[in-house]
């Protein structure tokens, strides 16, 4: 396998510069090479089809996830990482019982549509509120759609000036930025050498201090439990947890460590992906009005006034290729959370040992230019047929694929259906006054994920709603 070096700092620094060199270095090396980051090798994987053999093809040979110095030392033990950064039979059970108790909650289901509606009311109040004038929808926005998950996980939501609130987002949303910094990035390669770096520190203070509050909102539910009846991902646990208990089993991965990092887990998997989402498809409507007219139009002319539902999606192609291309070309983590290979594999004819960890670069994919027809412009045309109809594309894969696939897609994909349209119906988004279409910056700001750049927009009102 091909070595390419000199990539240790730059490939998980800075997107556009990492972007541009694991493209020279694909061409040059082919879709499958290794770099090193630090003194550790590992396999960088390009392109759709590559990426789709590895993790789809070959998924149990890459489906172990490679866990960064700065997330292993957040946890005690092995039975208390939650679902993000674990592996083995802990990951297998917590997962499990995480899909099948949130779809019992509504994940994905009509059942949690309401709840969706519900909270685009709030939402939409909070928009008002500025009345046209410019205002940043950073916090509102992940306010929203972490509320969702808080239905879920608590059976409750939280109101947007709630303090204990507002700070569990605010920090979960800087250690997202955080350890895409290139301070954590010299601390997963060399521990020993920067172990007192800055951001590590935050990183850390941040946690506990999520992890606190969780077992807080906890110990309030615990309080009330009633086994017979409940309320959310939460009380399921805990009754579960119990049940295993009385049977005498003491040791399982059902532990309140592991309750609290699930929850962490779910947190931030659910909210900040969708919330920057919004944020960028707002962006984008604001930077091009031409695409929001024929958005609009599209939703006066098959809805109208009325609120838009989950089953209006597929009456609304325009609109829902919109929705897809935002995802597409913000391509908001553009390398996913390293994986790892489970055991010895050969692959596309190289030997690559157990334990490796491995890249699938997401925007070689999202981005690739065998599969998108103007890869690099937001053209909402590459989900849309000759006769305007809405087409699924293999190449779609923004919650990457296999066995570490996102496991919240179908929630993420109905809220940003129903925050998405919901807006669309009640506002127009414009620049700032003084900033014209040209003059909104589409370049992201770097962290864990690709945010905005900061940025206001004005939501100025539509007659008639």
């Amino acid at each position: 396998m091909a070595t390419a070096k000199g990539a240790s700092g730059t490939l998980a620094r800075q997107h556009r510069a990492s972007e541009g060199l694991i493209e020279t270095f694909s061409k040059k090396y082919g879709s499958v090479f290794r770099v090193y980051l630090g003194p550790q090798k590992v396999v960088i994987l390009a392109g759709y089809e590559t990426v789709k053999q590895a993790l789809v093809n070959h998924a149990v040979e890459f489906g172990d996830r490679q866990v960064p110095a700065f997330a292993d030392d957040l946890h005690d033990s092995h039975s208390s990482r939650g679902i993000i950064f674990a592996n083995g039979e802990s990951w297998k059970e917590m997962r499990r019982f995480a899909l099948t108790n949130l779809r019992d909650f509504g994940m994905g289901r009509k059942a949690i549509q309401d709840k969706i509606i519900e909270e685009t009311q709030y939402l939409i109040k909070v928009f008002e509120e500025h009345g046209g004038q410019p205002f940043d929808t950073t916090q509102s926005l992940n306010c929203a759609v972490c509320n969702i998950i808080c239905s879920m996980v608590y059976g409750h939501r939280f109101d947007y000036s709630d303090p204990e609130f507002t700070s569990m987002i605010e920090r979960a949303s800087a250690n997202l930025r955080l350890s895409g910094s290139p301070l954590i990035q010299l601390y997963n390669m060399f521990p020993w050498m920067f172990k007192w770096v800055t951001n590590r520190m935050r990183i850390r203070k941040n946690v506990a201090d999520n992890r606190k509050q969780i077992k807080l909102l906890i110990g309030r539910l615990q309080e009330t439990l009633n086994a017979q009846m409940c309320r959310g991902y939460v009380d399921s646990f805990l009754v579960h947890k119990q049940k295993l208990e009385d049977l005498g089993i003491t040791d399982s991965c059902y532990n309140m460590e592991n309750l609290v990092s699930s929850v962490g887990n779910i947190f931030a998997a659910g909210t900040d992906t969708t919330g920057t989402t919004l944020r960028w498809a707002l962006l984008i409507m604001a930077k091009y009005p031409q695409i929001q007219d024929q958005v609009q139009e599209e939703l006066s002319r098959v809805v109208g006034s009325r609120q838009v539902k989950v089953e209006d999606r597929m009456n609304l192609p325009y609109t829902d290729a919109v929705i897809h291309e935002t995802q597409r070309l913000a391509n908001i983590l553009p390398i996913a959370i390293a994986h790892k290979t489970s055991t010895d594999v050969t692959f596309q004819g190289y030997f690559i040992k157990k334990g490796t960890p491995v890249y699938p670069l997401m925007t070689s994919v999202l981005w690739d230019e065998s599969e998108w027809e103007t890869a690099r412009t937001f053209n909402p045309a590459h989900f849309l047929d000759k006769n305007g109809k809405f087409v699924k594309r293999d190449a779609f894969i923004p919650f990457s694929a296999g066995r570490r696939a996102c496991p919240g897609e179908s929630l993420a994909r109905m809220e940003l259906f129903l925050f998405f349209t919901s807006l669309l119906q009640r506002f127009r988004f414009t620049p700032p006054p003084g900033v014209t279409e040209d003059e909104l910056d589409l370049t992201p700001s770097v962290g864990f994920t690709l945010n905005p750049s900061p940025h206001e927009l004005c939501a100025v009102s539509r007659e008639g709603f």
